[in-house]
């Protein structure tokens, strides 16, 4: 026994030491898919030159991203639950990396197109590997708490960094660049994680569940392809309103189906809790909000103010500064004390206020006075709301269930910032047509038109954001119900910390190399 002693506390020191590692490495694993969403998006024009597509085809280099990002992502989850979560991280990675070297390769608009799909289809794999292995990996409250502050501070800034970064690479190096930088983001995590994260095997294999996979993946296609639809055709388009309409139908057959299997795809009892049902509900409403930001103040700064591709990514520099210090604030120092309600609530508050105050931009407004103010609000907002959420939205589930519960924050995120980029931007259209229509003279008529339209944008947004307030209210748990979801996970047994046969199926050292 005491030759078992001192081994148990070694490998417990080792977890301990190699889990902040993990955390690391699953951070630049987050950021790299988070920013990719963004980081495209200042380099279209290049590659649009480069290339040779039309302005019609364009906005199919984003759009194919995110309809296999956000269709397939909870069957990536189940994946993470049905194999070794490290190799599942480590083929996300790799399968990334090359589909961004394809991409940033690519000598035609059908080879960037399908680049970017598969870029879509291995970030579906690797995001909810990253978040379960954060989830399984932290189970003290306090380490937790630090450890998403981390993660949030990633999913909500990461569209921000890739802003910037894009513009630096498609400024000073080429668009190509803003494809192979995944690269060496890639090669960090995947070195880190074969030194650092354990192989680990449940010890019952959960079925896929294919029928539910089918539904989902398709339902969740459709919904996205059909906001995506309409901010080219229109909201009355017979393809969008069909796409729209089947998307619902058959994740409402999704939902049914997973009521009869003896392994759905996702256990109802994941969402059914009031607790995490709104959590993944605020990461939804956000994540709207977020792509909607980013999207109509970079035209507002580029198309509007004149800014560089650079300048306009530094000009989010004050939100990036103020997630980092809210999210971490939030999570390490408030959430203990004040619970994720009180939070969540805050941050859709400043989230709408920021946005309300965004309405007032005109064409002649300073970047100091009429942006900063709302990009400080939006940061403070955001880290009030992602840290928490997601934190919540992962307590009290089960080993076998983290994956899938992962997968379904990364949904929620990915398909609400595809409904807020299309159907934002139809709104803002619709909009700007109208103004332009009525007040059509004069030189810097389509410039104020164009921001009227951002502006009746923002108006939805600020909208949604109380709507966010209300649910938050309702439906997010107090600081005594996340205690309570956090009682209900499995803890370590003493025998697991003993023996390092059995650590494989130790919840707590999930993605830790002992």
């Amino acid at each position: 026994m005491s030759s078992v002693a001192p081994a148990a506390g070694r490998q417990r020191s080792a977890e301990s030491d190699h889990r902040w590692l993990v955390l690391v490495i699953v951070a630049i694993a987050q950021l790299m898919v988070v920013l990719d969403s963004t980081v495209v998006n200042i380099a279209l024009p290049s590659a649009q030159r480069a290339l040779g597509f039309p302005n019609s085809d364009r906005q199919w280099v984003v759009t194919a991203y995110a309809l296999a990002f956000g269709s397939l992502l909870l069957v990536g989850g189940r994946l993470g639950d049905m194999f070794s979560r490290k190799r599942v991280f480590i083929t996300g990675l790799a399968g990334f990396a090359l589909s961004s070297a394809l991409g940033g390769a690519a000598t035609s608009f059908g080879m960037l197109v399908a680049a970017r799909t598969l870029q879509g289809a291995f970030g579906a794999i690797l995001a909810p590997a990253a978040l379960g292995t954060l989830v399984s990996t932290f189970r003290d409250p306090r380490e937790r708490g630090r450890a998403f502050g981390v993660f949030g501070s990633v999913a909500g800034g990461g569209g921000a960094v890739g802003l910037i970064l894009g513009g630096v690479l498609t400024q000073y190096f080429s668009w190509r660049w803003t494809l192979y930088v995944n690269l060496f983001f890639a090669a960090i995590a995947i070195a880190g994680a074969l030194v650092y994260m354990r192989t680990n095997r449940p010890e019952t294999r959960p079925r896929m569940d294919w029928a539910g996979a089918v539904l989902a993946s398709a339902g969740l296609f459709l919904i996205v392809f059909g906001f995506s639809h309409a901010e080219l055709a229109g909201w009355t388009a017979a393809l969008t309103i069909g796409s729209l309409a089947g998307g619902v139908i058959l994740l409402a057959a999704f939902v049914f189906a997973e009521s009869r299997v003896s392994q759905p795809l996702l256990p109802l009892r994941v969402i059914l809790d009031r607790a995490r049902g709104g959590s993944y509900i605020s990461v939804g409403l956000t994540g709207i909000a977020v792509f909607g930001v980013f999207l109509f103040l970079t035209y507002y700064l580029q198309e509007v103010k004149g800014y560089s591709p650079v300048t306009s990514g530094l000009a989010f520099l004050p939100m990036i500064g103020c997630i980092l210090l809210s999210s971490n604030t939030s999570s390490i120092l408030l959430l203990p004390r004040v619970g994720p309600r009180a939070l969540i609530v805050t941050g859709m508050l400043l989230g709408g206020g920021a946005m309300a105050y965004l309405t007032q931009l005109t064409v002649t407004s300073s970047y100091a006075v009429s942006v900063v103010p709302a990009l400080v609000a939006l940061g403070l907002g955001f880290g009030m709301i992602f840290s928490p959420a997601i934190n919540t939205a992962t307590a009290g589930v089960a080993r076998r269930d983290s994956g899938v519960a992962s997968a379904l924050v990364n949904t929620m995120q990915q398909v609400g910032g595809s409904i807020g980029t299309a159907a934002l931007s139809t709104v803002a259209l619709t909009a700007t047509a109208t103004y332009l229509a009525a007040h059509h003279t004069g030189p810097l008529a389509p410039a104020t038109a164009a921001v009227h339209g951002y502006g009746v944008a923002f108006s939805v947004s600020a909208a949604l954001f109380g709507l966010g307030a209300l649910l938050a209210i309702l439906l997010v748990p107090s600081r005594r119900r996340l205690e309570e979801l956090r009682n209900m996970e499995p803890a370590p047994s003493a025998a697991s910390a003993a023996s390092p046969g059995l650590a494989d199926s130790v919840p707590a050292g999930d993605g830790v190399a002992g």
